[in-house]
């Protein structure tokens, strides 16, 4: 099922045109666009006019700023490409099998703008061939798993693709009578709202394909209240009324979502338009992420400090880390100990499994955290 080239060509619905080179940014100095320039060439830049428009050029601390614009610090030798270990699950090319239940379908490269954090920024690497933009094997690979009740397809983000492809995708998947979930994983409300607002066709679509008993979810991701826009909560208003459900997820993220005021705005306004937090994700140590960073330990009190400001339907979130083992929650952090449980696991040994470690204030992830007895898995 090879979508064509004019099929899979990114939506022409964008209010205004993409921005790929950081000379284009003409709010900064001639100096700082040279210095992010040898980073950009490094860890690609994209974003578009819309989504600049929301940077306050004035502070050079702003968050949507900090979001979009590289970093000098992103040069730092730092983590891996690949800090979960996709290709350790990685079934066929552009199809990942993780958790019994769930597979994963990258579909495309691209997406409405890169963010400078992002644990996928290998993909965007010259020479990365890990996305398949024919999907027939990972088509026929769910069909030959009846386990499988559940299809995420990420990237990238999808919502760049044209709606034709976007439809043959939902049209294959709505194929396979044991498949009852579809996510999209996107962050184009954000990035570009007017992809849905300017797209009557890609509603339609959605709303085709999202069935009473078989529906289709979109994984929002906003980082931050002010990518609330009124034009991103009217296209999450017509998301919802073609039938989809929205929910959000993003990664605490230094100088971004780091900051217990700024979690509990988000989670507060997502909860008013419908639009729950699912999970509040460590950020992973991806090449490039150290000026992103945050401790396990700050983050967990951050997002119960949070969490105290908010309604019960404002802090369902579950804070956890995508480790090459598993989805694994912080639940708890004491004097001495971080307390940790597997919510979804690699290996059904350690499904539900309890974790409990010594407390390490300057530790970013699973692997630094010493554990307490013979209760840690081996990994």
């Amino acid at each position: 099922m090879e979508a064509n080239a004019a099929q899979m060509r990114p939506g022409r619905t964008c209010r205004s045109k993409c921005i790929l080179d950081t000379d284009d940014l003409h709010r900064l100095s001639l100096t700082e666009r040279s210095r992010l320039k040898k980073v950009s060439e490094h860890f690609a830049f994209r974003s578009n006019e819309y989504y600049l428009g929301l940077v306050d050029w004035d502070d050079p601390r702003d968050p949507i700023r900090r979001l979009i614009v590289p970093d000098i610090g992103e040069l730092i030798t730092w983590g891996q490409l690949d800090a979960s270990g996709e290709t350790s699950i990685t079934v066929r090319r552009g199809v990942q099998h993780k958790y019994g239940s769930t597979v994963v379908l990258l579909v495309t490269k691209m997406c409405g703008g890169f963010c400078r954090y992002c644990f996928r920024k290998r993909l965007f690497i010259k020479g990365n061939s890990e996305i398949n933009c024919d999907i027939d094997e990972g088509i026929e690979y769910a069909r030959c798993h009846p386990e499988v009740n559940n299809v995420l397809i990420t990237g990238g983000d999808p919502m760049v693709l044209s709606t034709a492809a976007i439809d043959r995708i939902l049209t294959a998947l709505r194929s396979i009578d044991h498949v009852r979930i579809i996510r999209i994983g996107t962050k184009m409300p954000a990035f570009d709202p007017f992809r849905f607002i300017n797209d009557r066709q890609l509603l339609e679509v959605l709303a085709h394909h999202s069935l009473p008993n078989k529906r289709i979810y979109l994984m929002c991701h906003f980082d931050h209240p002010r990518e609330l826009t009124p034009e991103a909560i009217r296209a999450i208003d017509l998301i919802q009324k073609a039938g989809v459900v929205c929910v959000n997820q993003n990664p605490i993220v230094r100088g971004i979502s780091d900051k217990p005021e700024v979690m509990s705005e988000l989670w507060n306004e997502l909860s008013f338009i419908g639009v729950p937090q699912y999970y509040v994700f460590q950020n992973r140590p991806t090449a490039g992420n150290r000026p992103y960073q945050v401790p396990i330990v700050e983050a967990y009190f951050a997002v119960e400090e949070a969490k105290r400001h908010c309604s019960g339907l404002g802090k369902r979130a579950k804070y956890v880390m995508s480790h090459e083992t598993g989805k694994i929650e912080i639940i708890a952090v004491d004097e001495n100990h971080i307390y940790l449980k597997y919510h979804r696991a690699k290996h059904p040994r350690d499904e539900q499994r309890l974790v409990i470690c010594h407390r390490d204030d300057d530790a970013h992830w699973f692997d630094q955290l010493q554990p307490v007895g013979l209760i840690h898995c081996a990994i």
